[in-house]
């Protein structure tokens, strides 16, 4: 957001602070394609045997908003656990790690991850989208559905990040 607003004070054009954090609903749609696809490259790079921690290190860094100001993040099977508000707590629920219940969620792996039915509700600096994602792993066709909602905001490279990201499977009766 900064460069944009000396780039425009650079060049004589006029934009406000709002105009330039405006998020838009087809960056909401590419970071979740962006995250979709990290989340089965990471898992990936486990079956190939490569350094799967870095990259899921580089997927929280590319995609969450940890240096920013921070995260609510509320991991689908985290239950003793449940909110991860470091780094250093999200790449354990990726990978595996420092805390006991963490199995590497991205580390399954996982064939596909696609988003279907969502909601997207833009309101300039900030976006929110809701809906389900589904999870095919890497030895079966059978997805699994998953709720979610997604905060976003913009860094100051004007560059969408997550701030908020719960998930949770539907419920059983």
């Amino acid at each position: 957001m900064k460069k944009t607003i000396i780039a425009a004070l650079v060049t004589g054009m006029t934009v406000s602070v709002a105009q330039a954090a405006t998020i838009t609903e087809d960056e909401v749609l590419a970071v979740q394609q962006t995250w979709a696809d990290g989340i089965v490259g990471i898992g990936q790079a486990y079956l190939d045997e490569g350094d799967y921690k870095a990259a899921a290190s580089q997927h929280i860094r590319d995609l969450y908003a940890y240096e920013q100001g921070g995260v609510l993040f509320k991991p689908t099977l985290a239950s003793e656990d449940q909110f991860r508000e470091t780094f250093d707590q999200a790449l354990s629920y990726f990978v595996g790690g420092d805390i006991a219940e963490d199995g590497g969620f991205a580390i399954k792996p996982w064939r596909q991850v696609r988003f279907g039915e969502r909601q997207i509700v833009l309101n300039g600096e900030t976006a929110f989208a809701m809906g389900n994602y589904y999870f095919t792993p890497a030895d079966s066709d059978e997805e699994t559905k998953v709720e979610y909602t997604f905060g976003y905001i913009k860094d100051d490279d004007g560059k969408l990040r997550i701030n908020v990201h719960h998930s949770s499977l539907p419920f059983q009766q």
